[in-house]
C-alpha cells in the first residue's frame, strides 16, 4: 500500500463537515463495491466526493481506517444498535421478527452482496486476509454480540428458555441466512420480486422456528 500522508483523524466537527463526511463515505462505498480494496485509490475516492484527497485523510487517516468506516456504516444504517434494546415489556417475538427482517434485507441487497463479492476477490490467491476479518469484525461478530445480549435479556425475563445463548444466537443468524446470500452471490436468483419475497418469508419462518424451540414450555407460541 503507497504511504499515507500522516495526519490526524478528527472526529464529527460542523455541518459542512459532516456533509463532507458522508460524501466520502457514500463514494467510498460505491468505488469499493465496484473495485474491491485494493482497486480503489484515496484519489478516486476524492474526485468522486468532489473534495481534495487531503480532506478525505483528514477525516480517515488512511484506507483501511476508510474501508472500515465504510463497512461499520453500511452495517449501522441498516441495523442500528438501538434495534437491539430488549426494554421492560418488550414482546420477544416481535423485536426477533422486526431484526430478521432488517437484516434478511441487509444480507441479500446488491450493496452487500457487491461488498461480499470484492472481499472474496481481494482475499483470493494469497491475498490479505486481513479485510475479510475487517467486515467479520464490523459485521458478523458485532451483530452476534449484539443478538446474545437481547437474548440473555429474553431469557432473564422469562420469555425464552435458552440453555446455551451464544449457541442459540449463532442457530438464529444461520436460520436468517439460508441459502439466499449464497444464491444471490452466484446470481442465481431468478426474480427479483420473488426472491425478495422469499427474503421476507424466510425471515419470518427463522422467527417462528426460533420460538419453537426456545419458548419457555408452558407458554404457547
Amino acid at each position: 500500500m503507497n504511504a499515507s500522508p500522516k495526519l490526524k483523524t478528527q472526529g464529527p466537527g460542523r455541518p459542512k463537515d459532516m456533509e463532507k463526511r458522508a460524501a466520502i463515505l457514500d463514494a467510498a462505498k460505491a468505488l469499493f463495491t465496484q473495485g474491491g480494496f485494493a482497486g480503489t485509490s484515496m484519489d478516486a475516492v476524492a474526485a468522486s466526493a468532489g473534495v481534495s484527497k487531503l480532506t478525505v485523510y483528514s477525516h480517515f487517516g488512511d484506507k483501511d481506517n476508510l474501508f472500515r468506516e465504510v463497512i461499520r456504516a453500511h452495517v449501522q444504517e441498516r441495523l442500528p444498535d438501538d434495534l437491539f434494546d430488549f426494554s421492560q415489556g418488550a414482546d420477544i417475538r416481535a423485536t426477533l421478527t422486526n431484526i430478521a427482517s432488517r437484516h434478511a434485507a441487509m444480507e441479500t441487497n446488491t450493496e452487500s452482496v457487491g461488498t461480499f463479492r470484492a472481499i472474496l476477490s481481494d482475499c483470493h490467491n494469497g491475498g490479505n486476509p486481513r479485510f475479510g476479518r475487517l467486515v467479520w469484525e464490523e459485521g458478523p461478530v458485532r451483530m452476534h454480540k449484539l443478538m446474545q445480549r437481547l437474548l440473555e435479556g429474553a431469557a432473564a425475563r422469562g420469555q425464552l428458555d435458552i440453555p446455551d445463548v451464544s449457541r442459540a444466537t449463532t442457530q438464529f443468524l444461520a436460520l436468517l441466512k439460508g441459502d439466499l446470500l449464497i444464491r444471490r452471490l452466484f446470481g442465481c436468483e431468478d426474480c427479483a420480486v420473488q426472491f425478495a419475497e422469499e427474503v421476507k418469508a424466510n425471515a419470518l419462518a427463522a422467527v417462528d422456528m426460533f420460538m419453537r424451540a426456545y419458548s419457555p414450555r408452558n407458554v404457547s407460541v
